[in-house]
């Protein structure tokens, strides 16, 4: 459980930290707290789990990623965690996921989001993954993105 310090801090860095150079230090001054407690408190809420991490999120079309490419694997369930794992420690993935199939029409259970500044460079990345992955691929598709939706994460009511 949070209390009510914690709940601050989480409003209080949902929409991301501050852009200066010292932003625990800013947080710190907003909520009436030490440097030290802020980021003790972020510190045991990333052990615990009730954050999940903190972390730059650069606007990929504004550094010209133009193309997004989530590719689609059909691997075997019993293998799709360990996969996933190699899958997802690719510096070029930014986001890798399992998710159920929907069969017959959608044999697909584990996602990778790869970025590119064309739709080449995207499908050069998959081959890499449809590389690492080999026998265990059984099947795979890129799905592009064709606009831009709002990207929020979840977000609490102070």
């Amino acid at each position: 459980m949070i209390d009510d310090i914690d709940r601050a801090l989480i409003v209080a860095t949902q929409s991301g930290l501050p852009l200066v150079p010292r932003p625990y230090h800013a947080l710190a001054e907003q909520l009436g707290l030490s440097a030290d407690e802020v980021m003790r408190r972020l510190k045991t809420m990333l052990e615990t789990g009730i954050i999940r991490r903190i972390g730059a999120v650069p606007n990929h079309y504004a550094i010209g990623w133009t193309a997004n490419g989530m590719t689609v694997w059909d691997v075997a369930d019993e293998q799709v965690d360990q996969l996933g794992e190699r899958i997802g420690a690719l510096d070029f993935v930014t986001h890798c996921y399992r998710r159920p199939r929907a069969l017959p029409a959608w044999p697909y259970n584990l996602f990778a989001m790869v970025h590119g500044a064309s739709r080449d460079e995207c499908s050069a990345k998959a081959t890499e993954i449809r590389s690492l992955l080999g026998d265990a691929c059984r099947g795979q598709d890129i799905l592009y993105s064709t606009r831009i939706l709002k990207k929020t994460g979840l977000r609490i009511g102070s």
